[in-house]
C-alpha cells in the first residue's frame, strides 16, 4: 500500500517560510491520514478521502481554498478514476459544494459520470450535498486586489491498495480571474488517468496540460512498456517544447513512487507505512 499525494504550486504571494512550513505540515498529516483510511478502504474510496482533506483545507486551491473567477464567483472541478474499471467520473465548474470530490464520487455509479455547471449543482443537491460558500476572506483580498495564484493550484491523490488496485483523484479551484466558464483539466483524462498498471494525477496550467495530454500520455507509455522515470522524462521533455508549466505525481503497478515537476517548487508528500517523502 502507498500513496502520495500534492497540494499544487507555490504562488507569487506564497514564498515565505511560514507557508512553506504549514504546507509541509499540512500533507505530512493528510498523506498519514490517508494511509492510516487506506489500510482498510480501497484505493478509490482513499484517493477520494484524501482529496477532501486537501479540499477541507484553506492552504491549497480547492474546496474552500477555492479561487474566484473574474465575475467574483467561485467555481470548482474535480474528477475520479478507478484505474481496474478505468471509469472516470468528475464535475466541472460547480458552485456551492464543500467536496467536489465526493460529488465525482457519487457519479461513479451513473451512466452519465461526467457533469457541468447547474446540472452537476442540481446532481449533488439532489444527492444529498447541502449548499456550502466556499468562499474565505482571503481569496477575496486577493480577487479584489487582482492577485491570484497563476493557475498553478490543485489538489490530487494516487492510491495503490492492498489489492494492487491503482485509484487517482484531482480537484481544483481554477485559476483565479479566469473567463467564466473556462474548463481546467482537473475533470479531463489529461490532468487525472489511471490504468491497471499506473495512474497520474497533474497540476499546473491547465491550458498546458490540456495541450501536452500529460496524465494520459504518461500512463499510456507506462502500459507501452516504459519504466515510470522514462514516462515522466519523455512526456515532460514534450512539455518543455511547448514552454508548458506542470507537475505530477504517480504511482505504478510495482508500488514505484514518482514524481516531477517543469518549474519548482510542487508541493507533495508521499508515505507507504514507514517513510515519508515531503516537498523542501
Amino acid at each position: 500500500m502507498k500513496l502520495i499525494i500534492h497540494g499544487g504550486f507555490f504562488s507569487e504571494s506564497d514564498q515565505s517560510n511560514e507557508v512553506k512550513t504549514a504546507k509541509q505540515n499540512s500533507l505530512k498529516k493528510i498523506a498519514q491520514q490517508a494511509f492510516e483510511y487506506l489500510r482498510s478502504h480501497s484505493a478509490l474510496d482513499t484517493a477520494a478521502y484524501a482529496v477532501s482533506l486537501l479540499e477541507d483545507d484553506k492552504l491549497y486551491n480547492a474546496g474552500i481554498g477555492s479561487q474566484i473567477q473574474s465575475d467574483g464567483i467561485i467555481r470548482m472541478s474535480a474528477s475520479l478514476m478507478d484505474g481496474e474499471t478505468q471509469k472516470l467520473s468528475g464535475v466541472i465548474n460547480i458552485q456551492d459544494v464543500k467536496n467536489p470530490i465526493f460529488v465525482a464520487k457519487e457519479l461513479m455509479k451513473e451512466d452519465d459520470r461526467v457533469l457541468g455547471g447547474s446540472g452537476a449543482k442540481n446532481y449533488a443537491s439532489g444527492h444529498g450535498f447541502e449548499d456550502f460558500s466556499t468562499e474565505i476572506p482571503q481569496r477575496r483580498k486577493e480577487y479584489e486586489a487582482k492577485l491570484s495564484n497563476g493557475g498553478k493550484g490543485t489538489v490530487g491523490c494516487v492510491a495503490l491498495d492492498g489489492d494492487g488496485k491503482l485509484a487517482v483523484a484531482t480537484s481544483t479551484g481554477g485559476k483565479g480571474f479566469e473567463i467564466p466558464g473556462r474548463i481546467s483539466d482537473s475533470a479531463t483524462v489529461a490532468g487525472n488517468y489511471a490504468n491497471s498498471l499506473c495512474a497520474v494525477s497533474c497540476t499546473g496550467v491547465g491550458e498546458d496540460i490540456v495541450s501536452n495530454a500529460t496524465a494520459s500520455k504518461i500512463v499510456t507509455r507506462v502500459t507501452d512498456g516504459m519504466n515510470l522515470k522514462d514516462a515522466f522524462d519523455k512526456t515532460f521533455d514534450e512539455l518543455k517544447a511547448i514552454d508548458g508549466f506542470a507537475g505530477a505525481i504517480a504511482i505504478d503497478k510495482e508500488g514505484n513512487i514518482y514524481h516531477k515537476d517543469s518549474y519548482p517548487t510542487m508541493v507533495f508528500a508521499s508515505f507507504d507505512g514507514d517513510n515519508f517523502e515531503v516537498f523542501q
